[in-house]
């Protein structure tokens, strides 16, 4: 598979930017996910992706980092700063790993990171996710990941994740991955 030719381009958007975008975000995303069934069976769709980017954008330190080539959307991914009894839940929180994890006032949660297909394998997503590092600037960074999504599963231990733990949000739920990353600030 050979590199596309066009340059890319990392934009960075505050909350208040991200509701415009909020439709190709989720073309992007359906793109990316196409194929992955198991996405789809967990419940999460490119419908839903539109109230979970707005409700997230209402935490503090909202930051959305944007991928573009000849002025076309490629990818994209976004997080904010969280406490840990936020990001892990009561019922992870005293299982996480080393404790300087679980205690820590330096924490961003990494909520999605996504890739149009034709620049999947060519770095945009690892470009995207160390802007996103950079500019949440916490000591810790950790993110939830479906575990039969190899492609992803690759590229998170790739960029250093371990795995914390089963995360489950809601009783029904599905059971996803909590990852893991401590940086290098």
């Amino acid at each position: 598979m050979s590199t596309p030719a066009t340059p890319l381009t990392l934009k960075r958007y505050s909350a208040s930017d991200a509701e415009p975008l909020l439709d190709t975000l989720a073309d992007v995303w359906a793109e990316a996910h196409a194929g992955h069934d198991a996405v789809a069976r967990a419940g999460f769709t490119a419908d839903t992706l539109r109230p979970q980017i707005t409700g997230h954008a209402r935490h503090d330190d909202f930051t959305l980092i944007v991928a573009y080539t000849a002025g076309t959307l490629i990818g994209f991914g976004y997080g904010f700063r969280a406490s840990p009894a936020y990001w892990y839940g009561e019922q992870l929180l005293p299982h996480i790993t080393p404790e300087a994890a679980r205690t820590t006032d330096s924490l961003a949660g990494i909520c999605e990171l996504a890739v149009r297909t034709s620049w999947q394998g060519h770095g945009a997503g690892t470009r995207i996710h160390q802007a996103l590092l950079d500019a949440l600037a916490t000591e810790w960074v950790s993110l939830l990941a479906m575990p039969g999504n190899t492609p992803a599963q690759q590229l998170y231990r790739r960029l250093g994740y371990r795995y914390a733990g089963p995360y489950q949000a809601r009783p029904a739920g599905p059971v996803l991955d909590l990852l893991l990353l401590r940086t290098n600030i």
